[in-house]
């Protein structure tokens, strides 16, 4: 579960900011819409991220990506040809002359344990890196390891199997890379990689990835096919029934419609609406989510949704025993109203004039808990709208 997620110096973020998940006890309303761990702190099942155009709110998402991509590839091999992953994901704020190393941290809850690990790192070489883990019910902190380009230091529960290999890791590969590639015995660093590659960070144009279909949802409509069915009924897409065929080298699905005459009359799922297909994919990336505790962070989730079926997909992570949870970025505000969201669960991005993004919480602001969350948004009280200036079109002569 995702706590909080720092960025720094990564697109058009520069300076240091911070989505935090963590609830404000202060805040009583919407109890359901916490995940509760038995202690003292609550954490969000969503979180809205509202924002004009080119304001910066999607490259939250981004950074993201570029966190798990480093993760994930830099301990692959590498030639001469080829990019290594600290250079591919290197992605400075771009308007300054002298570029700085940029630095990423996440906060996750996995069993009992709070990981803290981030690094800092340029297109040469990993700078710093760290991972610290708490026992959330006695809050005992204990050092992993700490990590500069002379050396790494590993704590005691670590320090025997892992000393041995601190030589052998290269400038360019991230420390938790490397020993969660090896067979030990410790637990540790299989963890917390698990647990940050299991966020589902899924790009605004998911519609188009064909590939989702057809590596899930034949499973989907052969073990679950009645909660498919229900979830396409609810969102009223007319969908009687869904099938597919594999006996070809290309899967092929099929949903069925019901005639005036009674009949089901079949279409080829590519057939349907962006938005249906859209929402089957959600489904598919809900389930995911909500099966495995993860979260999942989508970009640009209204994009051919009705606001009806926004709230719908939004409403499937306030199950009762859910721990998943979803955070997306929007220009939907629809929905941006106390009925459906605490304080602490909407956020904004601003960019000021020099290409600088800022993060803010609604919780930042002096708001009661019966404003009205969306008309004091439009009005510019919050940010994160556009500037728009007076622009006429005239007839060429």
């Amino acid at each position: 579960m995702l706590v909080q997620f720092t960025i720094k110096n990564v697109l058009s973020f520069k300076n240091e900011t911070t989505l935090d998940m963590t609830a404000i006890n202060a805040y009583k309303e919407h109890p359901c819409n916490l995940i509760s761990y038995g202690t003292k702190e609550n954490f969000l099942k969503v979180a809205a991220i509202y924002g004009a155009n080119a304001s910066g709110k999607s490259n939250l998402y981004l950074a993201m990506t570029c966190f798990q991509g480093i993760i994930m590839e830099s301990l692959n091999n590498v030639t001469h040809q080829t990019r290594k992953a600290i250079q591919k994901y290197y992605v400075p704020f771009s308007f300054e002359a002298e570029e700085e190393n940029s630095e990423f941290q996440i906060i996750e809850i996995s069993g009992d344990y709070e990981y803290k690990y981030g690094f800092e790192y340029n297109a040469e070489c990993i700078v710093t890196e760290w991972l610290y883990r708490k026992n959330i019910h006695t809050n005992r902190t204990a050092t992993i390891f700490e990590r500069t380009t002379d050396s790494v230091q590993f704590g005691a529960s670590v320090r025997k199997e892992c000393d041995v290999y601190k030589e052998q890791i290269p400038g360019e590969t991230l420390a938790l890379s490397f020993f969660n590639r090896l067979k030990l015995k410790t637990d540790i660093f299989r963890n917390v990689f698990s647990s940050i590659m299991t966020i589902l960070a899924v790009p605004a144009d998911f519609c188009n990835d064909t590939e989702i279909l057809n590596d899930y949802l034949p499973q989907i409509i052969d073990r679950e096919k009645k909660n498919l069915l229900d979830f396409l009924t609810a969102i009223d897409t007319g969908i009687k029934n869904i099938s597919y065929d594999d006996s070809e080298t290309e899967i092929l699905f099929f949903t069925f419609h019901m005639g005036r005459d009674g009949n089901l009359y079949r279409l080829n799922l590519f057939s349907e609406s962006e938005g249906t297909i859209k929402s089957i994919l959600l489904f598919i990336y809900a389930r995911m989510a909500i099966l495995n505790d993860a979260s999942i962070f989508v970009d640009e989730l209204n994009i051919k949704l009705h606001p009806l079926l926004l709230k719908f997909i939004i409403d499937l992570f306030y199950e009762k025993d859910s721990m998943a949870q979803l955070i997306y970025t929007t220009h939907d505000t629809t929905l941006m109203d106390k009925k459906f969201f605490r304080r602490d669960q909407i956020w904004f991005v601003q960019k000021d004039e020099f290409g600088y993004s800022e993060l803010s919480a609604l919780s930042d602001f002096k708001v009661r808990s019966d404003a009205s969350f969306e008309k004091d948004y439009l009005a510019g009280v919050y940010g994160g709208i556009p500037l728009l200036r007076e622009f006429s079109v005239k007839e060429g002569r």
